[in-house]
């Protein structure tokens, strides 16, 4: 008998044996999505989410003296001094907001801001870990779960992809561990498979043999939930490594289906597939979370200048991104679109100062702010503040750890399996 026969029937046998197998307690299904969307950088929040347009204290306002104003649509001139003009501010005493903010203005109903978000950092990597895992970096690794692993070891265990985006944690279900990818593209690569060795009937014989496996190992098992979801990864094979996947996740084919993003920018190209690639596989139902960066704000010198029309094609990717989340239906609830059911957070690193430096740019500031955009949380407004005269932290400070332990209160997971820190705020949410 050859090998291949002898996995034939070996499948066949296993089949039969799941016939009696008894059932096992699996994850609960989960019908919401989310996108983690990370400014990389360290964004200039006076262009957006806390605008300032006087010179208060250290605050140098963007003007027509630092700023190249022709390409920002949002920039409606006010006198600053002499021939010098500044923005008028945008929004209204809700959620004022600046001209960086672009098109994502015709969407501020459903924008939800957090602003003076003390961060006690000016290390990119340190404020990025920060911001997604509420913790600072320990001996340069990140010391806690980020919040896309944390909602994916919560939700997203029976999804094919339950997290592809960025960090790790411990103490986590290995399904929830993220798909770490330089690029969307990348994915389409990694399905490949050659049938140098094995075919698809191979493959199909092969994982059912140790699906079947796990499952009778987990009726005789003290811990039947590790073989369980064993289990559920060996059956998720077959349609994870299908051709249809491979082919739709290229990047051509991602281009071609949402020609509508800007797939050549010099700072957000990637990161346009990224956003690509999140609607094609939440309308697939494969992934349960989707992570990726749009970069291009680290502007120390004179492309300051550049800054705020760098932030317009971030938030215009993002208005995007909703506009075709508005236009997907939902794969398993009907009548219902895909905007209705995915939750997003924009974060940076921190901010930059309020005051231009010598070299007509801005340097890194240890304060910051957020954005949600999601049903769950309350729209149109902004939630927390800064002083008038220096762009810092005033009251009782928020912090990043506030921030994640209100979202996932939000979805009924209690914070403190996760975080060390932070108060839910209940005024944001619905």
């Amino acid at each position: 008998m050859n090998r291949r026969d002898a996995l034939k029937l070996l499948g066949g046998g296993a089949a039969l044996l799941a016939l009696r197998r008894p059932l096992l307690a699996a994850a609960t299904p989960s019908d919401e999505f989310f996108i983690f969307i990370h400014a990389a950088g360290g964004w200039d929040v006076t262009l957006w989410a806390d605008p300032r347009n006087e010179r208060k204290g250290l605050v140098e306002p963007a003007s027509t003296d630092n700023t190249e104003t022709g390409p920002i649509t949002r920039w409606k001139p006010a006198k600053l001094d002499g021939d010098t003009d500044t923005f008028q501010i945008l929004g209204d005493a809700k959620q004022p907001l600046g001209p960086g903010i672009g098109d994502l203005y015709d969407l501020r109903d459903r924008l939800t801001i957090v602003n003076g978000l003390a961060m006690n950092t000016v290390s990119h990597p340190d404020g990025t870990a920060f911001s997604a895992t509420g913790r600072h970096l320990a001996g340069g690794r990140p010391p806690a779960s980020s919040i896309d692993v944390a909602i994916a070891n919560e939700l997203g265990t029976l999804q094919l992809l339950p997290d592809v985006a960025s960090y790790v944690g411990e103490h986590l279900d290995r399904r929830a561990i993220p798909l770490r990818v330089p690029s969307a593209a990348t994915i389409a690569k990694s399905l490949a498979r050659s049938d140098i060795y094995l075919a698809d009937a191979d493959r199909a014989a092969i994982t059912a043999l140790l699906s079947d496996e796990a499952h009778e190992l987990a009726g005789r098992s003290v811990y039947p939930e590790t073989y369980a979801r064993l289990a559920s990864q060996e059956e998720a094979q077959p349609r994870l490594l299908s051709n249809e996947l491979k082919a739709a996740f290229t990047q051509p084919a991602l281009q071609t289906a949402y020609p509508d993003f800007d797939y050549k920018g010099k700072q957000l190209g990637n990161g346009a597939l990224g956003a690509a690639f999140a609607i094609e596989a939440m309308k697939r139902n494969l992934v349960r979370c989707v992570g990726f960066a749009l970069g291009g704000l680290d502007t120390h010198n004179q492309n300051y200048k550049q800054h705020a029309h760098t932030l317009q094609e971030l938030f215009g990717t993002i208005a995007k991104l909703v506009a075709k989340l508005d236009a997907t239906p939902h794969p398993t609830r009907a009548s219902t679109k895909l905007s209705e059911r995915t939750h997003i957070l924009v974060f940076s690193d921190f901010c930059r100062t309020p005051q231009i430096n010598l070299t007509g740019g801005r340097d890194h500031y240890p304060n910051n702010s957020a954005l949600v955009i999601s049903p769950r949380f309350v729209g149109g407004r902004t939630f927390g503040q800064t002083d008038r005269d220096q762009l810092l932290p005033a009251g009782p400070p928020l912090a990043p750890p506030d921030l994640l332990a209100t979202l996932l209160h939000a979805f009924q997971i209690e914070p403190r399996r996760y975080l060390r820190d932070g108060q839910v705020i209940p005024e944001m949410l619905v």
